[in-house]
């Protein structure tokens, strides 16, 4: 809260300055027009970064926070909008109280706003650098040579879903012999299925070596086996 404030009244300092002349010409007008300028970016500020970065203004990013469903359905911006305006009552009557103690006694942590939003905040823990020694030797990945394909897996693979995969590698030897297959058999249908990956570059690959391949083009640079990258979409 004290970075996306100290981030409002920056920018309220600056707005501040150019309605300020309003009042030269009708104090009550100008005064009215600052109060109301004030809610609109204060209130829009957290709406339109809630919804612009799914969940998250700049302090929340900072402090790994997000903002989801509390269903675990895609957010939407009624949700983003109704817990911003109702935030005024969960700051009543001061400091925050009503929703700090809403807060205390509801087993999610929710505030008012989040409560009637169907909303929850949740932590998100950093993500750890994937260990590149799931992936083997890559050396002869079918895929490397193919540019676009390669840059289709890396626009439409999100990030939830590249890691999904790498999780997969790096348990493969906890799972039973079935699930596994069956696991692979599922991740490399997607692939193939969402980068449109021509049948004559997996044609004699199990699922596995897929994946693998897979993995290894949206994690590692090409020409590059030991670096490692961040898949962003």
């Amino acid at each position: 809260m004290m970075i996306d404030w100290a981030l409002i009244s920056a920018a309220w300092s600056v707005l501040a300055l150019v309605l300020t002349p309003l009042k030269i010409i009708s104090w009550d007008a100008g005064q009215g027009v600052m109060i109301v300028a004030y809610f609109v970016l204060s209130r829009g500020y957290d709406v339109v970064a809630d919804w612009s970065w799914r969940g998250q203004t700049l302090g929340k990013r900072v402090m790994r926070l997000r903002v989801v469903d509390a269903r675990g359905l895609r957010l939407t911006f009624a949700q983003c909008l109704v817990r911003n305006l109702l935030r005024f009552i969960d700051c009543l009557p001061f400091a925050y109280a009503t929703g700090g103690i809403t807060a205390l006694v509801n087993a999610k942590g929710q505030r008012l706003g989040d409560l009637a939003a169907g909303t929850i905040v949740v932590h998100e823990p950093a993500e750890t650098a994937p260990d590149a020694t799931v992936l083997g030797d890559q050396r002869f990945n079918t895929l490397r040579g193919e540019a676009a394909l390669v840059a289709r897996l890396r626009r439409e693979t999100n990030p939830a879903e590249a890691r999904a995969a790498w999780r997969a590698l790096e348990r493969r030897e906890q799972f039973e012999p079935a699930a596994r297959l069956a696991l692979y058999a599922e991740l490399a249908a997607h692939f193939q299925a969402r980068a449109r990956i021509p049948h004559a570059l997996v044609d004699g690959l199990t699922d596995e070596q897929l994946v693998r391949n897979v993995v290894d083009v949206l994690y590692r640079e090409p020409g590059r086996p030991n670096e490692q990258q961040v898949v962003t979409k």
